[in-house]
């Protein structure tokens, strides 16, 4: 029947028999608000210009803390605003407020509590700006993006990737207390990388989301469509994570990085483009994971030690 779960039975009795501190925990994404508190630590660190010492490692650790808080706190309220599209969908049918397994009041209480304590860690810690932002960023994420822009447009997921992109600069300003074109900079990177990525996972779940009714971009434009586009944004991305080094931010180790990492996404893009596969799409994603991750920690390493 269109539109029912696609869940079996003893899924949903594996949840349910779940303790509820392991349930509250699936619910703030723990894998990916892991690579957001990275990013966000590789921006505090690229705004030191100097290794930290024992005062500015615990400063760093308290933005960390707060940031991955108020991240936990956004996704808490993403899995509650879309448990009925969540219900739809094979890939995210097992969360626990998808399923019913935990009281709806329950989860927002447990986001508000995360919420006001990673931005209170942040105001006391890091300083207003830092702790503004980030709360913005969960309303941009929450609000905006989710209930709104996710719903309305094939474009969702360029326009809603500022939310995405931003742990970088809160990172910098939770060290520098302003912004500057360094931050711009990394948070452009994300930016540039989000659709190439979110896009290829779309590709091989797009069943998933015709069921759950959200335009994404392989529902609304078919493969072909959305295939180019991720290999003209990853064209993008390449050029624009080798601007730290013409800017003169970084130096050769980063640049070489970039290049490489650039380039093999490119493979990854227009293999995509001209052979479509859902094992390549795949890849595609899983490759975009390494390419940020790799991007980021070579900037650190070029910053400290090149």
């Amino acid at each position: 029947m269109a539109g029912v779960p696609v869940l079996l039975p003893t899924q949903r009795g594996l949840v349910s028999r779940t303790s509820m501190p392991r349930q509250l925990w699936m619910l703030t994404k723990p894998r990916v608000v892991q690579l957001i508190v990275f990013c966000a630590v590789i921006g505090m660190l690229l705004a030191l210009p100097n290794w930290p010492d024992t005062r500015q490692w615990l400063r760093i650790a308290f933005a960390a803390f707060g940031i991955w808080l108020v991240a936990s706190a956004a996704a808490v309220f993403n899995c509650v605003i879309e448990a009925r599209s969540d219900a739809r969908m094979q890939r995210t049918a097992a969360r626990p407020t998808a399923q019913g397994t935990v009281a709806t009041s329950l989860v927002v209480v447990f986001g508000l509590v995360l919420c006001t304590a990673g931005t209170t860690v942040l105001w006391r810690a890091s300083n207003p700006l830092a702790a503004g932002l980030t709360f913005a960023t969960l309303l941009g994420y929450s609000v905006v993006y989710t209930v709104w822009l996710k719903r309305a447009t094939p474009q969702n997921i360029v326009i809603g990737g500022a939310s995405g992109a931003m742990p970088p600069l809160l990172g910098w300003v939770a060290i520098q207390g302003t912004v500057s074109p360094e931050a711009l900079l990394m948070f452009l990177i994300i930016f540039i990388w989000t659709p190439p990525h979110f896009w290829a996972l779309a590709l091989y779940r797009v069943d998933d989301y015709r069921r759950s009714g959200l335009p994404m971009l392989p529902v609304t434009h078919g493969q072909a469509y959305t295939t180019r586009h991720i290999f003209l944004y990853t064209l993008a991305l390449w050029g624009i994570s080798l601007l730290p080094v013409l800017l003169g931010m970084s130096g050769l180790l980063y640049g070489a990085v970039a290049l490489i990492c650039g380039w093999v996404f490119c493979v990854h893009a227009w293999n995509l483009h001209r052979h479509y596969s859902d094992a390549l799409a795949k890849r595609t994603f899983r490759w975009s994971l390494w390419h940020l991750s790799t991007l980021f920690a070579a900037l650190m390493l070029d910053h400290y030690w090149f």
